[in-house]
C-alpha cells in the first residue's frame, strides 16, 4: 500500500511540457495556407445516408399478418350452427293401386344427412352478370322403396 500512495504522489507532481513555438508556428502556416476541402482526414469517409429497415419489426408485421389470416379463414369455414341443414328426411307420395304394377317397388322416402358444408366465397363465372356463391357440402343420402304386396324393402345409401 504505501509503494501506490508514494506512486500517486510522483504522479500528481508531473505536468505536461509546453510544446515548441516552432511547431504552433508550422501548424498556424498550414491552416493559414490550406483550403478547407483539402485537409485530409485519414482515411476516414463519412457514410452516405441510408434508409435502415428493421428486420426485426418487419417480421413482426408479417407474423401478425399471418396469424389475422388464418384466424379470418377459421373464423370462415365454421359456419353459423343455424345455417347448416343436418338431416332432411322428404315423405314419398302415396302410390295407387291403378297406377303401379303389382310387383313393383315404391318410393317411400329420401334421407339426406349433411356431414360438412363450407362457403368457398364469391365466384365470378363468365357470360354471368352477377357473381355466384359457392358452397361444397359432403353429404350422404340413403334413398328407401317398399313393395306394398309383400312388404319387402329396398335401402340403397350413397354419398
Amino acid at each position: 500500500m504505501n509503494e501506490f500512495s508514494e506512486l500517486e504522489a510522483e504522479l500528481k507532481q508531473l505536468r505536461p511540457v509546453a510544446p515548441a513555438v516552432e511547431l504552433t508556428q508550422r501548424i498556424e502556416q498550414e491552416l493559414e495556407t490550406a483550403p478547407a476541402s483539402a485537409t485530409p482526414t485519414a482515411g476516414v469517409l463519412p457514410r452516405p445516408a441510408q434508409s435502415r429497415v428493421s428486420w426485426f419489426t418487419l417480421g413482426l408485421g408479417v407474423a401478425a399478418a399471418a396469424a389475422l389470416f388464418l384466424l379470418a379463414r377459421v373464423a370462415v369455414d365454421n359456419a353459423a350452427p343455424g345455417e347448416q341443414m343436418v338431416a332432411v328426411l322428404t315423405p314419398a307420395p302415396l302410390p295407387t293401386a291403378a297406377s303401379q304394377p303389382a310387383t313393383s317397388f315404391v318410393p317411400e322416402g329420401l334421407t339426406r344427412v349433411v356431414y360438412n358444408q363450407r362457403d368457398e366465397g364469391l365466384v365470378f363465372p363468365e357470360g354471368e352478370a352477377e357473381p355466384l356463391r359457392r358452397v361444397r357440402s359432403r353429404t350422404r343420402e340413403t334413398l328407401a322403396w317398399r313393395n306394398p304386396e309383400t312388404g319387402a324393402s329396398l335401402r340403397v345409401s350413397y354419398p
